[in-house]
């Protein structure tokens, strides 16, 4: 678990990690049953920098020595698309340094998953899970950069504390790959 500052920025040792937790807050204050949020992260310098009348908008005054990578919130995701194919259709300009992606999700124990029946669509395995006694709904928020670092942080709707925040690189690996992929030219 990482500590996350109840009156401020996210207290971790790297940027990245600092910038998943500031957008799994943000998402945190939006509720839950929320649409998957994309977000491009930045180089604060950089954007204050070449960009000062968008880091002003964004309140990027200069005091956030901490805040070394800014997510910018992107426009929302085509509805009825899904996620993998849209992940697909996405190109960064040379600016963006990395980007991450919150999503909420229906997950089982692994002590539920040898019950799974086989052979069921994704729309029934999606169905199966949604009645299963033993579901639990999760936030995910996961970012990459280009550089290939990753990070994640999970967030049960049942715990939902930011001293509940599970953090770690390989927490959700297929999800890292789609937005690492976003970066292959």
């Amino acid at each position: 678990m990482s500590n996350v500052s109840p009156s401020g920025p996210p207290m971790a040792a790297s940027p990245l990690t600092r910038a998943v937790l500031e957008i799994d807050e943000y998402a945190s204050g939006l509720g839950w049953d929320q649409p998957a949020r994309l977000f491009a992260l930045v180089d604060t310098a950089r954007l204050r920098a070449q960009e000062p009348g968008l880091a002003s908008q964004l309140g990027l005054s200069g005091d956030e020595a901490a805040a070394q990578l800014t997510p910018i919130e992107q426009d929302k995701l085509p509805a009825g698309k899904p996620l993998d194919e849209f992940l697909g259709t996405i190109a960064w300009p040379d600016a963006v340094v990395g980007c991450a992606l919150t999503v909420e999700r229906m997950m089982l124990p692994p002590s539920a998953e040898a019950s799974v029946p086989d052979g069921l669509s994704q729309k029934a395995l999606a169905k199966w899970v949604a009645r299963h006694p033993d579901r639990q709904e999760v936030r995910m928020t996961v970012a990459v950069l280009r550089s290939g670092a990753r990070e994640s942080a999970l967030r049960l709707r049942e715990k939902d504390s930011p001293t509940e925040v599970l953090t770690g690189a390989d927490l959700v690996p297929g999800l890292a790959e789609a937005l690492a992929a976003t970066f292959a030219s």
